[in-house]
């Protein structure tokens, strides 16, 4: 039997496909038993603390409403409050915190690493090297693991027979700059389970190499095939699943968005506007196709509304996904007795 107590989670990558499997099929039996009303309580009197250096909507809100279906409490830290901002390290407030709760999660991407690739998930590092509790991330600038783990639930909801599918992680236009954490953490874990996945994006806004060179590692495990392309209309055609995304660009991610100036940036992602999922581009997908997204969506720049409001479009299941996922998630590292 899978044994997930006191493990962090930090990527996807770092546990076994028998853990993720356990994990999926955990959150589909807590989610039968959310809606029956029979989840019971196994984190009764425990408290998960969720320090955040960056904004969220779903990641707080899921992360809260897990732990209350759960019996336990999820306490919110906006880092701002903290001393962190005056200097206190990491190091003594990871040792802090594990005295005061059972679980620790943590938040930390784009503006608050000056969108610097890669020290963000640095940063959670030295969290966990240094706290007896689980670490979860809740996002940074490399990994997005809760997130990837929804959204392969949703798959397998959605379409069963998912292995050999076609799934298309697509660069959309947007006037904001955001990082690589979700999009890598997808084409990952998708690619594990046997998923064609293909990376579609201009030149300029390629993703880490050494993730790129996972993934390919991951679909030659699984039988999977693994493409990146500049050809967004020849990426889509006869797709099975798309994710319009923004991300920023190569030499912004690797030299921070103060070096390289947002302005430069900005205008780099309006040489794009026409990266946008329409629904033209939609019919040149399967007949059931689907639309995911791990939002906020930016309407009319990275998808039109027809699009996200249309039939294809799965977003809000994909949403409610997080709270399902995270309570297995939660349950496996935090629970000693959970059987």
């Amino acid at each position: 039997m899978v044994d997930l107590y006191g493990r962090d989670l930090i990527t996807s990558q770092e546990w076994s496909k028998e853990e993720i499997d356990a994990t999926i099929e955990l959150a589909k039996k807590l989610k039968r038993q959310y809606y029956e009303g029979t989840l019971g309580d196994p984190l009764k009197e425990q408290t998960f603390f969720m320090l955040f250096y960056n904004t969220s909507t779903r990641t707080r809100a899921s992360f809260e409403a897990a732990m209350t279906a759960l019996g336990g409490h999820a306490q919110f830290v906006d880092v701002s409050t903290t001393r962190v901002g005056e200097g206190e390290m990491p190091k003594d407030v990871a040792r802090m915190y594990e005295r005061y709760g059972h679980g620790l999660g943590i938040r930390i991407l784009e503006s608050a690493v000056g969108y610097v690739y890669g020290r963000g998930n640095e940063f959670i590092r030295k969290y966990a090297e240094n706290c007896d509790v689980p670490v979860i991330s809740l996002a940074d600038d490399k990994y997005h693991p809760c997130q990837g783990l929804a959204d392969l639930l949703t798959v397998q909801e959605k379409i069963p027979d998912y292995q050999g599918k076609k799934y298309v992680i697509s660069w959309a236009y947007s006037d904001k700059v955001r990082s690589w954490g979700s999009v890598q953490e997808e084409a990952m874990l998708m690619s594990r389970y046997g998923i064609d996945v293909t990376i579609a994006a201009p030149e300029g806004f390629e993703l880490d190499q050494e993730i790129i060179d996972t993934c390919r590692k991951n679909a030659k495990g699984s039988g999977a095939n693994f493409e990146t392309t500049n050809d967004l209309d020849g990426a889509l055609e006869d797709a099975h699943i798309v994710f319009p995304r923004s991300w920023a660009s190569h030499k912004c991610m690797m030299d921070g968005i103060k070096k390289f100036g947002k302005e430069r940036e900005q205008k780099l992602h309006e040489n794009y506007v026409d990266w946008k999922l329409t629904q033209e581009r939609l019919d040149l997908m399967d007949d059931d196709a689907i639309m995911m997204h791990v939002l906020p969506v930016f309407r009319g720049q990275e998808a039109s509304d027809e699009v996200v409001d249309g039939p294809h479009s799965i977003i809000y299941d994909q949403a409610e996904n997080r709270l399902h996922a995270q309570t297995a998630i939660l349950t496996q590292t935090m629970s000693k007795n959970y059987k």
